[in-house]
């Protein structure tokens, strides 16, 4: 079985083949909203139309000499992908109106904007990709050779590409390339801690482990707004659609552009080391979305970016052969006590020490998470089973089907939290 991952390389064009590939990105655009023009035409007609992808490309194939007899300047590629967006675009429409499609409705389609739309364009067929003996570069047809800013071949590490798709965002090009990856390889882990670890993300540090390890949050959104917000004054100052104006405009992409790239740098190397180093992670389910609703916390936990941390953890363990536990989100890590268990009624955000009325236990209140989040990863599966039958020990058949958040009442039962009761599990 193989599967999928994307190596994004940032391209190094010359000033002719950066011409070259805003042509090719602007006939992508134009491919786009013109079958998205004709579309809305069939459908004012009662006509039924056919939006698959191949019913395009037929369409565009039978008129593409009258209406623009200029497409051989660019590859064909690009207005193939124009149409495969396109296509997939409607497809999420029509599944959101017929409750087909999760998450939040889906609209129609718009047009893509010269001005504000991200110029890209993509390639799913000829001779794209790698060049041979040049491993600082890649061929994109109708282009050719174009400098890489690092080295494409190591990054690619011989594996099959099977798609390019180009990319200007913050004045730079980038070409994403889409390799297979064979899932049945999986990268020895370095295992040089032999324990499991629990963490907890905040948003005072970003991540603190069960053993004490506490990594700091880097902060990249609250610490660029003052040049962020220079730039965006600037921007508000200049006559829209100006020469100017669109110069200001590529000044604050490339601040939210720095921002993300540090962020993302951050998040990835911490993942990376978590899944290389235990080989037993344990993690709490986040409400991001409800913890936004905090307006005084709001920015600072987008910018922690949880949901991107989680994502990453889960198929950077998969790769090591490391185990993830997702702990329950209603599962009181802070509120319990890691010695004696005692779950206290409250506990503000202000107390960040961890005081136990019964014990006399004070520590940390991050640790103290960590350390329940730890222990809660290390219960037997059924205490915390979610997604789907519980096979008990012995039995060949699945014995009980788990509820969301089922109490346990059960005079057996395991009790989450480092109680003198759990040392033996």
């Amino acid at each position: 079985m193989t599967a999928y991952e994307a190596v994004r390389i940032r391209l190094d064009p010359t000033p002719r083949q950066e011409r070259m590939l805003m042509s090719h990105a602007g006939a992508a655009r134009f491919a786009y909203n013109l079958m998205l023009t004709h579309v809305t035409r069939q459908l004012s007609l009662g006509e039924r139309p056919d939006w698959t992808m191949y019913a395009m490309r037929r369409w565009w194939n039978e008129w593409k000499q009258e209406i623009a007899p200029w497409w051989r300047q660019n590859s064909k590629e690009a207005y193939n992908s124009a149409f495969e967006w396109l296509s997939l675009a409607l497809k999420n429409w029509s599944d959101s109106r017929k409750g087909r499609r999760c998450g939040r409705p889906v609209g129609w389609p718009r047009y893509k904007s010269k001005r504000t739309s991200i110029p890209r364009f993509a390639y799913t067929t000829g001779s794209f990709g790698l060049i041979d003996g040049d491993p600082k570069a890649l061929r994109l047809p109708r282009i050719g050779r174009v400098h890489c800013m690092e080295n494409a071949a190591r990054l690619v590490r011989g594996r099959r590409i099977v798609r390019m798709t180009v990319t200007r965002r913050a004045g730079a090009w980038y070409a994403a390339l889409t390799v297979e990856r064979d899932t049945h390889r999986r990268t020895t882990p370095c295992a040089r801690r032999g324990y499991p670890v629990g963490v907890d993300l905040g948003v005072k540090t970003l991540a603190t482990l069960s053993d004490g390890t506490v990594f700091p949050n880097p902060h990249a959104y609250a610490r660029s707004q003052r040049k962020l917000r220079r730039a965006q004054q600037t921007l508000s100052r200049r006559e829209r659609g100006s020469n100017r104006w669109g110069r200001s405009l590529d000044r604050v992409r490339r601040v939210h552009m720095r921002i993300t790239g540090q962020r993302a740098d951050h998040v990835g190397k911490l993942t990376a080391w978590l899944a290389a180093t235990y080989p037993s992670i344990s993690i709490e389910d986040l409400n991001v979305q409800g913890m936004t609703h905090n307006h005084r916390l709001a920015k600072h936990v987008l910018d922690a970016d949880f949901a991107e941390f989680r994502r990453q953890l889960e198929y950077k363990t998969a790769r090591t052969g490391a185990r993830l536990h997702v702990i329950d989100r209603w599962y009181p890590s802070s509120k319990t006590c890691h010695r004696c268990g005692t779950v206290k009624a409250k506990l503000p955000l202000s107390e960040r020490v961890y005081h136990c009325d019964k014990c006399g236990l004070t520590v940390d209140r991050d640790l103290n998470a960590a350390i329940n989040i730890m222990v809660a990863g290390s219960a037997p599966e059924t205490l915390n089973a979610r997604g789907g039958d519980v096979r008990r020990p012995g039995s060949p058949e699945a014995t009980q089907t788990p509820v969301k958040r089922e109490p346990s009442r059960r005079a057996n039962a395991v009790r989450l939290g480092a109680a003198p009761g759990n040392r033996g599990m």
